[in-house]
């Protein structure tokens, strides 16, 4: 579900009660481990760019979460650490806010910080 929403901000508003906090706690992360990136929303959804490039994000879909890694060296490596969820290119998907493994994904994004590796197309 794309959002209309101009700034992260905005956009943690429109989230749903159940997922609120899940999502906060993953923009706490992007914001720690991807330092000196820009916090922008680029396809209806928070973003995360260095150099102009989206290398990462995050999003409230309608029956998931969405964490989207883009280095694809980075995807790879973590496949299989997570439990209960589907994988799509770039994407992992979290149907319950309460599975998340945050510390995985702070570890993924650690591992996207210091990737000189491309983003997918």
């Amino acid at each position: 579900m794309q959002s209309k929403a101009s700034t992260v901000d905005e956009y943690l508003l429109e989230v749903p009660a159940e997922r609120s906090a899940a999502m906060k706690k993953l923009r706490k992360l992007f914001l720690q481990e991807l330092y000196g990136y820009e916090e922008k929303m680029v396809y209806g959804g928070p973003c995360y760019a260095r150099n102009n490039v989206v290398e990462a994000g995050f999003a409230n879909q309608k029956h998931f979460i969405g964490f989207y890694i883009l280095k694809q060296d980075v995807f790879k490596k973590f496949i299989g650490e997570f439990k209960n969820v589907t994988y799509g290119k770039g994407v992992i998907r979290f149907t319950k806010p309460d599975e998340i493994d945050f510390e995985v994904i702070r570890k993924m994004l650690a591992a996207t910080y210091t990737s000189s590796n491309t983003v997918c197309g």
